[in-house]
């Protein structure tokens, strides 16, 4: 039987729009999952010159199946570089001191805020017994800290609201100049957060989040009924669907196995 690649799902459609957000020649700090998913979606089609980097040390990665760690051999073999994670942040910041502007990060969390602010630290006021505790920054917060970045969330109430329980990883720090009181480089902080349903951007006088895309499929009204603060939806469009040469690629090529995205079961 004929496999169908016109039955694309919400996740796939987040791995592509992750990809459309890198930029040919850009390094792209990834993660294991959907981040790398995208980039190599990017790499294979949008822009092809992007060096994939991780933290674990592996510098312009080539994967040609999605890895499960940033550890994983498949990473290691079709690389340019093993280097050990202390040199993966001390290129980071130096590529911030030294003014260039050509790495773009992707980060995740369990609450967000307007302005981006992250957290994955804990749920609850209480730091030391916390309702949950997650695994923490990571290198999240150096990340956030020196990397334009790209924030992966799945689009729910919870998630999305006005003041969230810990600041693990500063967005744009409740607005314009909120990133220089704290120290930190105003001249970097979140471009995007691409979800589940669409993607959100960030107003560039206020700092505040709007909906910039939703997907086919998805109306803005289940985008605003899943936002747990008010969003601008003046500006938002529908995307274009993903072609199936694309959703062939991902389901034959990049994630065979299906380890981070399941294919749909035909009737």
């Amino acid at each position: 039987m004929a496999k169908n690649y016109k039955n694309y799902t919400n996740k796939e459609m987040q791995a592509i729009t992750i990809a459309k957000e890198i930029k040919d020649g850009q390094i792209v700090i990834v993660g294991t999952g959907l981040p790398l998913i995208g980039a190599t979606v990017a790499k294979n089609k949008f822009a092809p010159n992007c060096k994939l980097i991780v933290e674990s040390g592996l510098m312009d990665c080539s994967p040609i199946e999605v890895p499960r760690s940033v550890g994983d051999l498949r990473l290691m073999g079709h690389c340019a570089v093993q280097w050990p994670n202390v040199r993966f942040i001390g290129f980071e910041t130096n590529e911030y001191l030294n003014g260039n502007d050509r790495m773009i990060a992707f980060i995740g969390g369990a609450q967000i805020n307007p302005y981006g602010d992250l957290n994955s630290t804990i749920i609850g006021d209480d730091y030391i017994r916390p309702k949950t505790r997650f695994t923490g920054s990571g290198g999240a917060n150096g990340i956030a800290t020196y990397s334009n970045t790209v924030i992966m969330m799945q689009h729910e109430k919870r998630r999305f609201i006005d003041k969230i329980d810990y600041v693990t990883s500063v967005g744009w720090a409740g607005g314009p100049g909120g990133r220089e009181k704290l120290g930190l480089p105003g001249n970097r902080g979140p471009l995007a957060v691409v979800t589940d349903k669409g993607v959100l951007r960030f107003d560039e006088k206020t700092k505040r989040m709007y909906l910039a895309g939703y997907y086919p499929g998805v109306t803005i009204e289940d985008i605003v009924e899943n936002t747990g603060f008010e969003i601008d939806t003046s500006r938002a469009v529908q995307l274009e669907a993903p072609s199936e040469e694309i959703i062939k690629m991902i389901r034959e090529d990049i994630d065979p196995g299906q380890a981070f995205i399941k294919v749909p079961v035909e009737e």
